[in-house]
């Protein structure tokens, strides 16, 4: 991937301290069904059972490049056609509230996505299959979005697991215009901080490895600009 000159932010880190705060938890959200250590054993060994005697390498597109969840041996910059970022998965927990939902970085059909595919070791896979699962996969209805995708270098390819890839039709995953992206990740935060912070970090940490996203870039300039024009939250004394 070419190299460019580091650019600066608009959403600057005084911005998101404007928004950043933390929100009590609400718990597991209603009408989901969430994964056991059972489950997730079984989803980890059916995951393994389909790269059998292959690497195991994980495409991270989002907070996996800045908050791993694993060890890895190798990494490189890759790129994964027919999925782009999109900030369509509707969230109301963790970096968002029933009564400011958020939004969280998915994979959503078409286009292309620059990344970092990670090696992990194969000798403790399961072990770093259960660490990803606890911290992706809370629900049931997580799993259609787990897969593996085919990760390409300008001499090789090869399969990757990734997380949150959207299936054709699923009801937590909403396109919302671009404006009203923006009016959310600026506004929402939960127990895990804000949407504002999330978005800075990604693109920040993409920027320091020279991966270019014009919908990232464009994003982090329209929350800046929201964020700019809201009251200051009041803060307790």
């Amino acid at each position: 991937m070419r190299q460019h000159p580091r650019r600066s932010l608009h959403l600057t880190e005084d911005l998101v301290a404007r928004v950043e705060r933390f929100e009590p938890d609400s718990g597991p959200e209603a009408g989901l069904t969430p994964l056991s250590d059972e489950d997730r054993e079984d989803t980890a060994r059916h995951l393994l059972a389909q790269i059998a005697g292959q690497p195991f390498w994980v495409f991270a597109y989002g907070s996996l490049i800045w908050k791993p969840a694993f060890d890895h041996v190798e990494a490189r910059p890759v790129r994964v056609y027919g999925w782009r970022r999109c900030f369509s998965l509707d969230i109301v927990r963790w970096r968002a509230t029933v009564e400011q939902p958020g939004l969280m970085l998915a994979l959503a059909r078409g286009g292309a996505c620059n990344g970092v595919a990670y090696r992990l070791d194969r000798r403790d896979a399961f072990q770093q299959m259960m660490r990803l699962l606890e911290r992706e996969v809370s629900y049931h209805e997580d799993i259609p979005s787990v897969r593996w995708v085919t990760c390409r270098t300008a001499d090789a390819s090869f399969r990757a697991l990734t997380f949150y890839a959207a299936p054709r039709s699923d009801p937590f995953y909403i396109y919302l215009p671009l404006a009203e992206q923006a009016r959310r990740l600026a506004r929402a935060a939960g127990h895990a901080g804000s949407c504002a912070a999330y978005l800075r970090n990604t693109v920040e940490h993409l920027e320091q490895l020279g991966i270019r996203d014009r919908y990232l870039w464009d994003m982090q300039r329209r929350v800046a600009a929201e964020i700019s024009l809201m009251p200051p939250l009041a803060r307790p004394t």
